[in-house]
């Protein structure tokens, strides 16, 4: 359900400032999104002021294109252009996702009441994130006069006798209502003519079998097509050119850039060129709208720079045709109108009313200027809004344009304005005045789409804010983390912010609550935004990654010294590298990691990025295929530290991943006398003990430290599956089993974890025969995400989700990921894609092609990622086609080289289990 949006919320008072008041005409989609850009950039700012919205709507961000309840009336952009904020283009589609629509893409067309509620939640989130500085007021009256007051501020009358006294006004008026003055008399006198269709209960009187006449062809006249239509009745659709909106394509082609030089053409020649630029999309795309979608950009440039007798040209012979491509009807929408033209209830009509009466049987016989006649139980005006307004009809902007506080756009269409700010009668700007959306027509032509209203309406906000915008205090000294590096927050945000980082250097859980809380504490504090998208991105932390990102990109623009601009990036470039199917080994994972390496190399104290750099449990760190970066980086770094047990903790582990057991468990053990919850210093000492083969120490301890020190570790299941793998190679098969109900079955682990940890444990116990009958591995893929079995992102995700798919039998699912393998990052194609191949050769029961495809991989299995003991498995799978082969002498020499590199109880079993 949509956040609701509250009639009052207060804000304090910051003494000895005045609190500044901000009044926003208007509540629908342009006054909306200026709401919510005013007050998350003012929280983001620490800037306090009284927001008033003046609307006489029930509910906020509706207006009247979005209150329809009609499922049929779809928007006519895409999902991926609807978000309300520029800078996070997907924010539309992953809100649909978290409220029931889960296979929504950004080419679908969602219906546009969803719109509707998504910019009333988007608003109401808004105004609680700005609690502490905004104090928002909803006014549900109309604003019928803007004037000047004695001190230079702007006094609102509304409609109610009340007035609104405001530093600054947003005149968020929407499009011009229309006249209906086309209409003779003989139709505007009539009771079965409808002025205005979207009026409630407007066409309640409209009986099943009446036929209607609608009067225009556009978007607003194919909506009201839809909610009309049904057997039995004729809808009749007339416009002078009787032609209909044109429809999107149902797969989109990219946008073909406009052809330089345009904006310099007279208008007979900017019909040629384009003309022309059509034509070449249409030979090489075989499609005209990639063309047309490319001059979006230059859509204002282009009328700009044409004179006023051209622009008046284009509206008498261009406009119509313009409309008709430009402003074009969902998939579903036209396949719909298509069937009712087929079927004959809907008729189009090209002509121009002269004359109306009414029939002897009530009816409207309507005379066309060509001497027809069509005759309609109702006449709907569908001519949409006007392009000028009537003083007569908007007494809020007929007393601006008297007043001389507005001026007539160009030909007359909308008002005068710079960067949103209204120009006076004498071409001035200087009154903090502005509006958005249809009232700059005449100025941008195309400004009406959510794509341009919403960067207007984050243009009005920075122009309204940045005189009230604090400047930054140098002097002040600034909190710090609990390594010594300044934070750009106040000291109750870095406190939680420490909380949070103390949690992630030591892995343990609730890390991401810290940080949210630090973000609710401040809302522009750029690193808490950042470490909540990177947790979201790499730990499965249920937050929402793309906005968080974007949070923190901006409020490290406003407020962020060197070092947290430089980590903002870093974190910006690995989330898009893995967006982007990059990895490590891909240009996109190599950026992120050249990122990474030279921010530590210029921040070696920066403890968060030290943990995101050395892939030891929490991260994937830094593409590193032998641990010689992820090795500089620890040495070079440690100097920053002092001997603390944090960097000695990293240490550890890379030291163990060299080979350097004995280095690499006094390391941990240092490190564990200082802190003893260290989750890196654990995860290290773990795999000391099962390299070295000490299983039965390293089971006991592992489990001791699972049920003290570790009760609160975010990765207790993986620590679970390494205490499980002491007592696989124990060959204790009651003890695993025990362990994977208690510690590692679904309910208890979810998501990437149940893949890596749960499913390979299964896998393995079965290959190992430790475990009698079918495994529970159902479960397991249950508690997965089809994607990330199927198309994941990661080679190391990939090569684990292989693995559950073989443990299940399910062939045709682990084909299905060896084709999104194969048309993926370069270690998917030439690791998992041939893993696959042997894996589906073992479900076949062809051993010798397993034997074979298994035996090529090992060489290049590091690129993969992850540890040796989690890649091992690997090897398993290969001892057991070896065995089911019956190829015992390659069993035999394997199972003894694994045996010369640590002893296990298992492999002796199998080793003396072989004939001969």
């Amino acid at each position: 359900m949509p956040v609701p949006l509250p009639e009052s919320v207060p804000a304090p008072t910051v003494p000895g400032r005045p609190r500044p008041t901000v009044a926003v005409v208007g509540a629908g989609a342009a006054g909306a999104l200026v709401a919510v850009q005013l007050c998350e950039t003012a929280a983001r700012r620490r800037i306090t002021l009284d927001l008033v919205l003046v609307d006489p709507a029930a509910e906020a961000g509706r207006g009247t294109a979005y209150s329809t309840e009609v499922p049929e009336h779809r928007l006519n952009v895409p999902v991926g252009g609807m978000s309300c904020y520029p800078d996070d283009p997907g924010h539309f589609r992953r809100w649909l996702c978290r409220h029931g629509e889960s296979t929504v893409t950004e080419r679908d067309f969602a219906p546009r009441h969803r719109f509707g509620s998504y910019l009333a939640d988007t608003l109401g989130r808004a105004i609680i994130t700005a609690h502490g500085t905004v104090a928002v007021r909803r006014l549900r009256t109309r604003a019928i006069r803007c004037t000047d007051t004695a001190d230079g501020r702007f006094a609102l009358r509304l409609a109610d006798g009340g007035t609104v006294t405001a530093d600054t006004v947003v005149l968020a008026t929407g499009p011009a209502a229309g006249t209906a003055r086309w209409a003779p008399e003989g139709l505007r006198g009539s009771e079965r003519f409808v002025p205005s269709p979207w009026a409630p209960g407007a066409l309640d009187r409209v009986g099943p079998d009446d036929d209607v006449l609608l009067v225009g062809a556009g978007l607003t006249a194919v909506d009201l097509a839809l909610v009309l239509d049904r057997p039995g009745r004729t809808v009749h659709a007339l416009s002078r050119s009787g032609l209909l909106p044109r429809p999107h394509a149902v797969a989109p082609l990219p946008p073909v850039p406009a052809p330089p030089g345009l904006t310099a053409l007279p208008l007979h020649r900017l019909r040629t060129a384009l003309r022309l630029h059509f034509a070449a999309s249409l030979r090489d795309h075989g499609d005209w709208r990639p063309a047309l979608d490319g001059l979006r950009p230059a859509i204002a440039a282009l009328w700009q720079g044409l004179t006023d007798e051209e622009r008046a040209e284009f509206l008498e012979r261009d406009a119509t045709r313009w409309n008709v491509h430009r402003h074009r009807m969902a998939p579903a929408t036209a396949e719909t109108v298509a069937r009712a033209r087929a079927a004959r209830r809907l008729r189009v009509h090209s002509g121009r009313i002269a004359a109306a009466r009414t029939t002897d049987d009530g009816r409207i016989a309507v005379a066309l200027a060509d001497g027809r006649e069509l005759t309609a139980g109702w006449v709907v005006d569908c001519t949409g809004p006007g392009l000028r307004t009537d003083p007569a009809d908007d007494p809020l902007w007929g007393g601006l344009l008297a007043d001389g506080l507005a001026a007539p756009g160009p030909l007359g269409i909308g008002v005068a304005t710079d960067a949103g700010r209204l120009r006076d009668a004498h071409g001035g700007t200087g009154r903090p005045l502005f509006t958005l959306g249809a009232p700059r027509r005449g100025e941008l032509w195309e400004t009406t789409a959510i794509p341009e209203i919403r960067a207007q309406a984050r243009e009005i906000a920075e122009s309204v804010l940045a005189p009230l915008t604090p400047a930054p205090q140098r002097t002040r000294r600034r909190p710090t983390d609990q390594f010594g590096l300044p934070l750009s927050t106040h000291a109750a945000a870095a406190a939680a912010f420490r909380s949070g980082l103390g949690r992630v250097v030591t892995v343990r859980a609730k890390a991401a609550e810290a940080f949210a809380r630090a973000t609710a504490l401040d809302p522009g504090f750029a690193l808490g935004h950042a470490a909540l998208a990177l947790l979201g991105h790499e730990c499965g932390a249920d937050l929402d990654v793309s906005r968080e990102l974007a949070d923190a990109q901006r409020s490290v623009a406003e407020r962020g010294d060197e070092r947290e601009r430089s980590f903002v990036d870093v974190v910006t470039r690995r989330i898009r590298a893995h967006d982007a199917g990059g990895r490590a080994d891909g240009e996109g994972g190599a950026d992120g990691d050249r990122a990474l390496v030279a921010h530590l190399d210029r921040y070696p104290g920066d403890a968060f990025a030290l943990s995101i750099a050395v892939p030891t449990i929490a991260f994937s760190g830094v593409g590193d295929i032998d641990g010689t970066l992820a090795r500089r980086i620890v040495e070079h770094t440690a100097p920053a530290y002092d001997g603390h047990w944090f960097p000695t903790s990293l240490l550890a582990f890379v030291r163990q991943e060299q080979g350097r057991i004995d280095e690499a468990g006094a390391l941990a053990t240092a490190a564990l006398a200082v802190e003893p919850a260290s989750g890196h210093a654990v995860h290290a000492l773990t795999h000391v003990h099962y390299e070295s083969g000490d299983h039965r120490a390293g089971r006991d301890w592992l489990d001791g430290w699972i049920g003290g020190q570790g009760r609160g570790a975010v990765h207790r299941a993986h620590f679970s599956w390494h205490v499980a793998l002491h007592e696989l190679a124990l060959d204790d098969s009651e003890a695993v089993r025990r362990r994977w109900f208690a510690q590692l079955a679904p309910r208890q682990v979810n998501g990437v974890r149940a893949l890596v940890d749960s499913g390979s444990l299964l896998w393995r116990a079965r290959m190992t025969r430790n475990w009698t009958g079918a495994v529970p591995v159902d479960g397991v893929l249950d508690a997965v995400e089809r994607d990330l079995l199927e198309r994941p992102a990661t080679a190391f995700t990939a090569l684990h989700g292989a693995v559950a798919l073989t443990a299940a039998g399910d062939l045709p699912a682990l084909r299905r990921l060896r084709t999104h393998a194969c048309g993926a990052d370069p270690v998917q194609r030439e690791v998992i894609a041939p893993l696959c191949r042997a894996l589906e050769a073992v479900l076949e029961e062809q051993w010798t092609t397993a034997v074979e495809g298994l035996r090529a991989l090992q060489p290049a299995l590091r690129r993969v990622g992850g540890s040796a003991a989690q890649r091992e498995i690997v090897e398993e799978t290969l001892l057991y086609a070896l065995l089911e082969a019956g190829q015992s002498d390659a069993a035999r020499h394997l199972l003894e080289e694994r045996l010369d590199r640590r002893a296990s109880p298992l492999d002796r079993r199998r080793l003396a289990d072989l004939p001969g």
